[in-house]
This record gives C-alpha cells, structure tokens and sequence, in this order.
C-alpha cells in the first residue's frame, strides 16, 4: 500500500547522498516494472475509449494533488501533439490547484460529485488517485458513471473503491514509498507512464499519426514548422516550398497535405475524423 512504512528505508536520513539516489533510482525503476501487470487493463480502456472518441465524445481528467496535476501534464499535449481538442479538466480546487495545494479541496465528495455530472454520456472520465479513494475524485468517478460516461481509473492500491467502481480499473502496485506516503515518488511515476501509454494508444487508434510520426499536430514553431513541411512534402509529394505555403494556410500536416492533394478543407476535416490520417490519405489517392 502506498501509506505503508518500508523497513528498507527506515534510515534513509543517516545514509550518503550516493546511497540515497541509488535507492530512489531502484524504487523508481520498480515503479515502471509495475506496469508490465497493468497492460492488458490499459489496452482494454484504450479499445473502449477509442469507440467513445470517434463518436464525438470528450476525454475529462479527474484528480487531486499530485495525481490530478500529472492528468493535466498529459491532457494538456494532446492538442499540440495530436490536433486534439476535446479535452476537460476537473481538478480538485481549480486551476489554481495545478500550482499550489488547496486545503480540503481532496475532500470534497460532493465538489467532485457536481463536476462528474456535468460529463456527457458519450464522453471517457479518466481518474487518478494513488490512494484509490481520495473523495473529491471518487465523487467525480461516480457523477459521471450516473450520466452513463465510460470511466477508467488508475490507481494504486488494489481493492479500492476507485477501481472497484470504475468500468475499467488499472492496477499500478507500486507498493510503498521510499518517503513513506510520498506518492510524488513511485506512485506518481507509475501514473505518467500509465497516462503516456494509454493516451497515445488512443490517439494512435484514432488515426493521429502517420506512421510514427505526429501527422496531426500543432506547427507553433520554427523546429515544428520544418518537421511538419517534410510530412507534406512525404505525404502530398510537393515541393518544400509549397508545403510551407500550406502549413501557412492549414497548420496542420495531414490536412495541409490532403488540400494538396485536391480536397477542400472541411472535406479533408471530416474525412480525417473518420478514418485517420493514413485512410484519408488511401481514400483520396484512390
């Protein structure tokens, strides 16, 4: 359990620096190797979130503390990542929680209760506690499984109320802390690569990339601007000069290339949300 007191560090003060980054170093690793269980559950969540996604719906964060700021971390990159947008946020005590702690703001069941239900059905409410029953987020869990969304948790106790309620719990055991409780550590490792993996998954599925490279994202600057004029040039087979005319005009490479490649842009649009990045690319060369 994460509250619990492992005797390995019992004298953690009195040893060398060396000695203590060593430690943090193994109990780190043993936080990622405890995802290696967890992957059939994240590939499952994946599989369903994607079903709600396509049809329109938003994928909303829930957490607090700690947990809620490393779902903001992910959530946040999905837009300049993946071109993205239908993301929601609900974190204990608001916006201002993402910089400093807001007392109580964890506590509150019926907080978290209001907020789940103003998720829609056909959305996906991905929640985070370490503990597994942090109540602000077990309330938002459950608003939102009353308007009939999907919900995936992580957490990382087993036997919690978080995952015994949510239609798709992942189990991150990572055990004790090496700071006893301090679920910054492993706990909060564990939960990033969960989040890393389960969101790219999902954008993956819904046809975001081209290959591996990020067909849909954001052009915001000149690094990302050279990148992107080269996926037009790979994807549309246009001179580098016309790419960079088109991110111009679309900032976006696969739609970039799909106007390159005739279609309009509200018909290149729609034929991305359908069918991703490489169908639209087989439709339109048919």
């Amino acid at each position: 359990m994460t509250e619990g007191v492992a005797q390995r560090y019992r004298d953690l003060d009195l040893w060398s620096a060396g000695e203590v980054l060593e430690a943090l170093y193994e109990a780190q690793l043993r936080a990622v190797a405890a995802l290696k269980e967890a992957l059939p559950a994240l590939e499952k969540a994946a599989g369903a979130a994607v079903e709600r996604l396509r049809a329109g719906g938003y994928l909303a964060y829930a957490g607090a503390g700690t947990s809620g700021r490393l779902a903001v971390l992910d959530g946040v990159e999905l837009l300049p990542t993946f071109g993205f947008s239908r993301v929601r946020f609900l974190l204990a005590g608001g916006e201002r929680a993402f910089s400093e702690a807001v007392e109580g703001a964890e506590d509150d069941l019926e907080g978290g209760l209001t907020l789940g239900r103003s998720v829609a059905p056909k959305d996906v409410l991905l929640a985070v506690a370490a503990s597994g029953q942090t109540p602000f987020t077990l309330g938002v869990l459950r608003g939102a499984k009353e308007q009939g969304a999907l919900t995936v948790a992580l957490a990382n106790n087993p036997g919690t109320p978080l995952l015994l309620e949510a239609d798709h719990p992942i189990l991150l055991n990572t055990g004790p802390e090496p700071i006893a409780g301090s679920t910054r550590l492993g706990a909060g490792t564990a939960q990033k690569v969960a989040l890393n993996l389960f969101s790219t998954l999902v954008m993956v599925r819904l046809g975001r990339v081209y290959g591996n490279r990020m067909a849909r994202m954001r052009v915001q600057n000149a690094k990302l601007r050279t990148r992107a004029a080269e996926m037009v040039k790979e994807m549309a087979g246009v001179s580098g000069e016309e790419a960079k005319r088109l991110l111009e005009a679309y900032r976006d490479p696969a739609l970039a290339a799909l106007v390159a490649l005739g279609l309009g842009a509200e018909e290149a649009l729609a034929l991305l949300e359908e069918k991703g990045v490489r169908g639209a690319l087989v439709e339109v060369r048919r």
